[in-house]
């Protein structure tokens, strides 16, 4: 019966009418005054005649839809190779790079770096001197295996007590089982790595400002950029269990200090202004605890899917349809919102722009266009509180541009849970069952593509089972890397290397549009000597230049760029090599605004 089911299912679909995003407009939520630009153009409001149904419908079975295919033809013709290409541009012309190259004109006086100093100041602090972490490294500072399966114990007794100390500053368990609770989390917090700290200082008292400190979660979860933590009861004592929370965690995430980065998130320009950051990227990433293998689909998610759809036609009664969250409203739709989720995405990189609430546990999700347009929607970033434990809840985000995805081939949404951290196990997992990326009956809307009939938008569907009641959790397309995480990550990188043996420079490429700067690294060894033949070896290497993030919803290229960095930097012997032989011009974020706004 397959080849019957997979043939009514497309029927269905067919048949299905075309509709417009639940949308007041196809432009993004955000604008921005580029240089250059006349006023502020008009927002492209969705109208009925952006969506007549053109009939064309591909016929997608249920195994999935097949991407459009482009040439895939990776043999090189070697006839065509050149073993010394010509100049793109005039020899002349290209003094005007010499700004990007003041290596080559440094005499090497002293082979000694002024900036070596840097090293004994008081900003050294907080800078990490590890190198390149070891995977046994790793492995001790995160939780292990039998700890990272949420599945195990569903909010037993310890972490119900302790988390309700976070949130109410009370303890809600008799006084004999207080003492077994401290000697569990004292446990866990030692399995866990967390038992000493880099000056090998006992942090096992870490418990104590847990249980006093009157902490709300929601503040917690995403604090203020002015000031971490500052919506306590009582503003002295949180304050300094956090500070003690974030001096203590630092110490095991290599390269991270979160002072230092509420101060790059304080410099930081957006098009919105964000007020708030990440909890995680405040409080660092730490790599998943073990290898996490690509999910097995389940045959038959997809129909599955289209039915539910189909049956919201036919029985819109039982829909809710309720918004609550929207970029678009002038005022916040959830303070008199009860029995439902909790949704922000005002942060940096954050990307959500309305939830509407389907069915008790079933919510729609749209995410925001890229600045000043009307496409490009595939990176979500968001912060979702006031959960049940144990429930599935499924999200469904509906304005999907792309004709397939990794999602139907294994690829599972990111999730962050702010308590799982603040019990000592602060890493991104991957999460969802029921994934399915299919096309939908929304029409995108004519105006934004460039006058030619719309095509139909995308559905990625997923499920998510939260670890605990009233917890705040993030969800993200992939592991979130800010523009914010790189400025700290340079800063640090750059105090923590050997300024004796590595050149190491960090200049600024240009100015974005959106007032940021735009970093330009240059890694290579200084010459031995400031001998003649010394300083021609050096003049004469040859240059590397490595890009990333030119797609700023591509966080995995900043994941590989901050391990190249740390790499070349490092005193393994590959990169100690390749230093004395290359010089390396990187630009590790081609497009920081785009990271930024989302």
């Amino acid at each position: 019966m397959e080849l019957v089911i997979s043939a009514v299912i497309q029927i269905l679909r067919q048949c299905y009418p075309a509709s417009r995003l639940p949308l007041v407009t196809a432009s993004s939520a955000y604008t921005f005054p580029a240089p250059g630009s006349t006023s502020s153009e008009l927002p492209l409001h969705l109208t009925e005649e952006d969506f007549d149904d053109d009939g064309d419908e591909e016929m997608d079975k249920d195994s999935d839809v097949e991407a459009v295919k482009e040439d895939d033809d990776l043999e090189t013709d070697l006839s065509k190779l050149s073993s010394k290409p010509g100049l793109d541009l005039p020899e002349e012309e290209l003094a005007q790079y010499d700004a990007m190259c003041p290596e080559l004109s440094c005499s090497f006086e002293e082979l000694e770096p002024k900036c070596g100093d840097d090293l004994n100041n008081k900003d050294t602090l907080h800078a990490n001197h590890h190198h390149i972490p070891s995977v046994a490294s790793l492995r001790q500072h995160c939780f292990n295996r039998e700890h990272s399966s949420w599945r195990q114990e569903r909010e037993d007794t310890v972490h119900s007590s302790i988390l309700h100390m976070v949130k109410t500053g009370k303890s809600g368990v008799p006084s004999s089982s207080k003492q077994r609770s401290a000697t569990n989390v004292n446990q866990s917090i030692q399995q866990n790595g967390l038992e000493i700290n880099s000056s090998g200082h006992d942090t096992s008292d870490i418990q104590a400002p847990l249980e006093q400190a009157a902490w709300d979660i929601e503040a917690i979860s995403c604090p203020r950029i002015t000031a971490s933590f500052p919506n306590s009861t009582k503003p002295e004592e949180s304050i300094e269990a956090a500070e003690k929370l974030l001096h203590t965690h630092a110490k095991h995430i290599p390269f991270h200090d979160p002072h230092l980065y509420i101060a790059n998130a304080m410099r930081t320009r957006s098009a919105v202004g964000f007020k708030t950051m990440a909890f995680p990227d405040l409080w660092g990433h730490c790599p998943p605890p073990t290898a996490q293998p690509m999910l097995d689909r389940k045959l038959g998610v997809q129909r599955i899917k289209i039915l539910e759809d189909i049956r919201r036609l036919l029985h819109p009664s039982d829909v809710i349809n309720k918004v609550v969250f929207s970029l678009d409203e002038p005022r916040p739709l959830q303070g008199s919102i009860s029995n439902c989720l909790r949704f922000h995405s005002k942060f940096e990189s954050g990307n959500l722009r309305k939830a509407i609430q389907v069915r008790e546990f079933e919510y729609d999700l749209l995410v925001n266009a890229d600045v000043n347009s009307s496409q490009h929607q595939q990176w979500f970033y968001f912060k979702v509180s006031g959960m049940r434990a144990a429930v599935p809840y499924h999200f469904n985000i509906i304005n999907c541009e792309k004709p397939n995805s990794q999602f139907n081939y294994g690829m599972q949404p990111t999730l962050y849970s702010v308590k799982e951290a603040l019990l000592g196990r602060p890493a991104w997992i991957r999460t969802g069952s029921d994934i399915c990326y299919y096309k939908n009956h929304y029409r995108q809307n004519a105006a934004t593509m460039d006058g030619a009939l719309g095509k139909r938008y995308y559905t990625l569907t997923f499920a998510v089972t939260f670890p605990h009641n009233e917890d705040a959790c993030y969800l993200a397309y992939h592991y979130p890397y800010t523009y914010s995480t790189l400025m700290t990550h340079l800063e640090i990188l750059e105090r923590s290397i050997d300024h004796r043996e590595i050149y190491f420079r960090h200049d600024v490429l240009c100015q974005t549009l959106g007032g940021n700067p735009c970093p330009l690294v240059t890694i290579t060894a200084f010459p031995e000597s400031n001998s003649t033949e010394q300083l021609e070896q050096f003049r004469c290497r040859p240059y590397q230049v490595i890009t990333a993030r030119v797609h700023p919803g591509e966080s995995n290229a900043s994941w590989v760029m901050k391990g190249t960095l740390e790499f070349l930097v490092s005193s393994d012997p590959v990169a100690k090599l390749l230093r004395e032989n290359f010089v390396f011009k990187i630009i590790p974020m081609l497009n920081p605004d785009g990271v930024i706004n989302g």
